[in-house]
């Protein structure tokens, strides 16, 4: 017995074949859209065509495919299984002994495919791309890098926590520090500092500095001008924002998240966020699949027309609902995991229910 049928190449090729198409017509107006907006800046720093290419707009197409692809997914299947089904195509084959479960198992090859491309796409693509592409806008078209930290408080190492009131990358210099060892709960050296320069290899000079050891009831006080000491960081590493998460792939941002948890790190739900968007996202193929299999099976009045319709509403409040619903894990209402799953869910249970209504028919 062949493992795929003639009817199932098929509908792979439709369905694979309209998707791609329907994404590459998209970006390609987005793409002439965007040069139009950005040609006086492209024009201000006398770009070739080559540059833009090269180091913007290739960038540029992985990030939107990935963003669109759950729109296009549930309009592609919706297009051409309505297109069967206006057709009598999928009458025809249910005529000739192939059952409606079996006729879905191409969706789901290609649903496969598709979520191997875009979960790859989401994990190690974008990542470098994002960062080429915000690279790009802030050199040539709008400035937003921020070289000036605040407030910065983390545990380089068990036991040991460094606070910075302030540093800045440029200057390479912070001021107002203090440098706390613990043993258990127990402090047993302090150090505060007016200001903290990075030298090379995790080694950072301390200026004006008082250093307390504690044993007991008995302190040791020592002053001054200038102390060497190693801290296991880096500067970079202070100025680690919520949109650095995109930036990173997979291996990295997993290492990331577990070196600061080890360093008691607060504040990591943006991390987590998009650690599980990157495996939600492309399951969203198989969901998005099994509903616009489901509604665009059955020969209805109104035809295609209707059924897309439905479908770019349902694909617009999906989209809606999982950009609405990762708010919820930043202001602390719901986990990362929950945030992110939660519109999954809900569409899963409607393409379940609507996948059994439509085996009954």
């Amino acid at each position: 017995m062949k493992l795929l049928t003639k009817i199932d190449r098929y509908i792979i090729r439709k369905f694979l074949g309209t998707f791609f198409f329907s994404i590459i017509l998209i970006l390609s107006i987005g793409i002439a859209f965007d040069l139009t907006e950005k040609m006086d800046d492209f024009y201000e720093y006398q770009l070739s065509a080559k540059e833009v290419i090269t180091e913007y707009y290739i960038h540029f197409i992985p990030y939107y495919m990935n963003m669109f692809s759950p729109l296009f997914i549930f309009i592609s299947v919706i297009f051409f299984t309505s297109k069967l089904a206006g057709n009598s195509e999928i009458i025809a084959m249910l005529a000739s002994g192939v059952s409606m479960q079996r006729l879905f198992r191409p969706y789901l090859i290609a649903a496969t495919f598709l979520f191997v491309f875009l979960f790859v796409l989401a994990g190690w693509i974008i990542p470098p791309a994002s960062g080429h592409l915000l690279a790009f806008q802030d050199k040539y078209i709008e400035s937003f890098s921020v070289d000036n930290a605040r407030n910065v408080q983390m545990e380089v190492e068990p036991g040991t926590i460094l606070y910075i009131e302030s540093y800045r990358l440029k200057t390479n210099q912070g001021h107002r520090v203090s440098l706390e060892h613990f043993e258990g709960k127990t402090l047993t050296m302090r150090i505060t500092a007016q200001q903290i320069r990075y030298d090379s290899a995790y080694c950072w000079q301390l200026s004006n500095y008082v250093r307390r050891d504690f044993d007991g009831l008995h302190e040791t006080l020592t002053r001054g001008a200038r102390l060497d000491t190693i801290i296991p960081i880096q500067p970079e590493e202070l100025f680690v924002t919520a949109w650095d998460a995109q930036h990173m792939t997979n291996p990295e941002l997993k290492t990331y998240m577990e070196r600061q948890r080890q360093r008691g790190a607060g504040n990591l739900q943006a991390f987590e966020t998009e650690w599980w968007k990157r495996f939600a996202s492309p399951i969203g193929a198989f969901i998005m699949t099994l509903l616009g299999f489901t509604m665009s099976c059955r020969k209805v009045r109104g035809g295609m027309g209707k059924n897309l319709g439905i479908g770019i509403t349902l694909s617009a409040l999906y989209i809606l609902f999982s950009t609405v619903s990762t708010t919820f894990s930043v202001s602390g209402v719901m986990s990362p995991f929950m945030s992110v799953w939660l519109p999954n869910i809900v569409f899963l249970i409607i393409g379940i229910i609507l996948y059994i209504r439509v085996m009954r028919l």
